[in-house]
């Protein structure tokens, strides 16, 4: 079979790096000192709450590892052995593109992509490291909302689609954040996959508690991405390999092999089996730059579940996966994983341009994807993610009478 290469391309995986007062324009002046860019040697770190954390190596982004850097290592062609930092060689200055929205749009006129959807790259760094206040944390995210709508606006010319967070520690501060996001043009939101703490302690946001944002989602109609971030199993493995650093370039094999997938496959067991989707039906919900290799697994653990209890499913397990979440597996990994398991109409291609675990540029998975046919070409590179956001799809053949 010949690849088709002509499919317009909706990349449901990219990224901006934020200029170094995304976190602190619009952070409300009593917190001003609780988020500081400290330097650490020859090295600017991120401090919040007086903890510095390196696991970005370079939070302001001014000087930055080449897009696709380190392809051989995600696409296991490593055969020299070297570290991701060896891999990354000098690093470039950020281009434009990384920065703003109408560089970016030239970007992806020179790569030939249609559509992306945009995600910060600090978000993950800030919900880690003030997750046990909530308060700081609910104001570092707005204000870097704040800064990207002001910077990228949250849709740019229909083909820029930038993900506002939410964090869900205080169920009303949720809603409110839904809502200003909402009332600014979001077309899609950016939740942390993992527990978040609250005025009552760690819980799942998909506890019963937590229904009211959830209503409010539906009733939107605004899709869920929960992509990858740091992992909030870390003091769980520190206990295991005690690191000497939490730069995630350095991560040990031990690391790489116990950290896993975790957070993505708890976060969606939870709002299965805590019945969210079961409440919610209409919910849409997208796991991107988490992989497929924990998808068989777990509709297995989710089958064999179901068989021993079912008086504890209001509907079938595998049945709500299929219905509610898209899947947007590593460029590197297995389409297959997602076709065998929840279906063709939830696959959708990401790139994660321009980090250096993606693609050089979005067209480069072409080495890579399994041969498919047109019409699932054209499902994968793109129309999926249409569909997720609600836009019209661009395949000719479904257009017809249209």
């Amino acid at each position: 079979m010949t690849q088709f290469t002509d499919a317009p391309i909706f990349d449901a995986d990219s990224h901006m790096y934020e200029t170094p007062e995304a976190l602190t324009q619009f952070l409300p002046e009593r917190y001003q000192r609780a988020v500081q860019y400290v330097q650490v040697g020859k090295a600017t770190r991120i401090a919040i709450n007086n903890k510095i954390t390196e696991y970005i190596p370079n939070p302001t982004f001014d000087r930055v590892a080449a897009p696709g850097a380190w392809e051989k290592f995600f696409s296991g062609q490593n055969t020299e052995g070297q570290s991701l930092r060896e891999m990354t060689g000098t690093p470039i200055d950020a281009m434009p593109a990384f920065r703003s929205p109408e560089p970016r749009i030239k970007a992806l006129d020179e790569q030939g992509v249609d559509e992306a959807l945009v995600y910060p790259t600090l978000a993950n760094l800030v919900e880690a490291s003030s997750a046990e206040d909530p308060d700081l944390t609910v104001s570092i995210i707005h204000a870097l909302n704040q800064w990207m709508l002001q910077h990228w606006g949250f849709t740019h010319e229909n083909r820029l689609f930038m993900t506002p967070v939410i964090n869900m520690g205080i169920l009303e501060e949720a809603q409110r954040e839904l809502a200003y996001v909402l009332e600014n043009g979001a077309r899609a939101i950016l939740i942390k996959p993992s527990p978040v703490f609250g005025l009552r302690g760690w819980r799942s946001p998909a506890l019963p508690e937590f229904d009211p944002f959830w209503r409010d989602v539906e009733a939107a109609g605004i899709p869920v991405i929960l992509h990858a971030s740091q992992p909030p199993l870390d003091s769980y493995i520190n206990q295991w390999e005690p690191p000497s650093t939490n730069n995630f370039t350095e991560m040990s094999a031990f690391r790489w092999v116990t950290l896993g997938h975790r957070e993505i496959t708890d976060m969606i067991t939870s709002l299965i089996c805590h019945g969210t989707l079961t409440r919610f039906p209409k919910l849409r919900i997208a796991s991107v730059e988490n992989g497929s290799s924990w998808l068989k697994p777990l509709f297995d653990d989710f089958d064999a579940t179901y068989g021993k209890m079912p008086q504890a499913f209001p509907e079938h397990p595998l049945d709500v996966f299929r219905r509610n979440i898209w899947i947007s597996p590593f460029w590197e990994g297995s389409v297959e994983d997602v076709v065998k398991t929840v279906g063709w109409d939830r696959v959708m291609f990401g790139s994660d341009f321009p980090h250096p675990e993606g693609l050089t540029e979005p067209r480069g998975i072409y080495s890579y994807a399994e041969e498919m046919d047109e019409k699932r070409a054209r499902d994968f590179m793109g129309d999926n993610a249409r569909r997720l956001l609600g836009l019209p799809v661009r395949n000719p053949a479904e257009l017809v009478g249209v």
